[in-house]
């Protein structure tokens, strides 16, 4: 069963097909990866097991996603929707989820962005420099993987540099500029937080309980 998460008990299949459709969407980038397909068996295993099983037309049988590539999908949430007859699954991919080595099945391979909501590339962004971290072998002339072998030291250092020409042309109201030297504080605030063995999740509990408890406040 997957941990900590209330699993809806009732979803309708159809009655002529025995499938129910199923939105596969990044819990954590919240890009829509993929459409497939459950029947009663394979609905049963994907809340035993915390991954996605689908029901394969194509095969005639119950499919694991990611059986064969290792690109798992882990499940984090289960919503049936208003009618009880369609599933949205918020997972973690394990890697493309694509058979063609895209991240979603909704990307083209020639596309040179993936059709995320804007906010949600931070946490596509967080997951590659998770990756330089962990595998620099993988990208040896990446800059991420340099600033990761330079020491935690030198990349704070990196994002006070930042933070300061972030603040000076804000008070220098240089608009133009402004947006880049912020895109550059973002990035390396990444990189201290997975040097340090943060993720960008952990900041943000803290943001929602902190307006948690300003709503709060707010009402007495």
């Amino acid at each position: 069963m997957i941990p900590s998460v209330e699993v809806p008990r009732f979803l309708k299949f159809d009655t002529r097909t025995g499938l129910a459709p199923a939105i596969v969407q990044d819990a954590e980038s919240g890009q829509v990866l993929m459409l497939g397909y459950f029947n009663s068996q394979a609905w049963e295993k994907t809340q035993r097991e915390g991954r996605v099983t689908f029901f394969s037309r194509s095969k005639n049988r119950l499919w694991t996603k990611g059986e064969s590539s290792g690109n798992f999908l882990a499940v984090v949430s289960l919503h049936v929707d208003c009618d009880s007859d369609t599933v949205l699954v918020r997972a973690v991919p394990a890697g493309p989820t694509c058979h063609r080595g895209t991240v979603s099945c909704f990307e083209q391979p020639e596309q040179t962005y993936e059709p995320s909501a804007l906010v949600g590339f931070l946490a596509t962004l967080e997951r590659l420099i998770v990756e330089r971290y962990l595998y620099p072998m993988r990208a040896p002339a990446s800059y991420t993987v340099s600033l990761f072998k330079s020491g935690i030291a030198k990349i704070a250092q990196k994002v006070g540099e930042e933070a300061v020409e972030t603040v000076i042309d804000a008070v220098a109201g240089h608009k133009e500029t402004l947006p880049g030297e912020a895109a550059d504080l973002l990035y390396h605030l990444l990189v201290l937080l997975v040097a340090s063995g943060i993720s960008l999740a952990d900041v943000i509990v803290v943001l929602q309980q902190r307006h948690q408890n300003s709503s709060t406040r707010h009402l007495h």
